[in-house]
């Protein structure tokens, strides 16, 4: 299986995190998956303005160049996003957020109803499954976790994928694997 991670942790000190990572890589690797980290704080990753440039002038690709342009080419060749960022004021870091957003070139801006909702229409063919990887907060509680995998959930239905689970850094290295060994 190809897996891309988006490591949304932004800060340089915070190593313990990176080395998760790095540990859950080697390890899929060892389990016969391509791996793909985007370490997005090493990256030049711009926000998206709103232009609608991506959708409009030049389809598929945004505009402003900075690095996301290889993140979109890895996800949709991907089978698997892993999401992975330390929880910050109860949600994923900015910096993944900020990431998140630059993949809407990845749909098209036409609009369609399922049951009884409005969605994009799909620009290509498959679209990657997603899941994520959190590092709770002090404070973090059942309910955080909830309300944030909701959220994936619904952005899952928009990129006409499946939403496949979330884990925790306090989680072993081995279930997390596990559970991406059962997708």
């Amino acid at each position: 299986m190809k897996i891309t991670i988006l490591n949304g942790n932004p800060y340089a000190d915070r190593v313990a995190f990176d080395n998760y990572i790095r540990d859950l890589s080697q390890h899929l690797e060892l389990h016969h998956h391509t791996v793909n980290v985007f370490n997005l704080k090493e990256m030049d990753i711009k926000h998206c303005v709103g232009c609608f440039s991506c959708w409009v002038k030049t389809p598929g690709k945004c505009i402003t160049k900075d690095n996301s342009d290889g993140i979109c080419r890895a996800y949709i060749n991907s089978d698997l996003i892993l999401f992975a960022s330390p929880l910050i004021m109860g949600f994923t870091s900015a910096l993944l957020k900020k990431t998140h957003e630059k993949l809407l070139p990845l749909v098209h801006p036409y609009l369609e109803f399922v049951q009884t909702e409005v969605r994009h229409l799909a620009r290509y063919e498959k679209y990657p499954l997603m899941a994520l990887l959190l590092e709770k907060e002090n404070d973090t509680d059942e309910e955080d976790i909830k309300i944030i995998s909701d959220i994936y959930k619904r952005d899952a239905i928009n990129f006409k994928t499946q939403f496949c689970f979330i884990k925790l850094t306090c989680d072993r290295i081995e279930e997390v694997v596990n559970e991406i060994d059962s997708v």
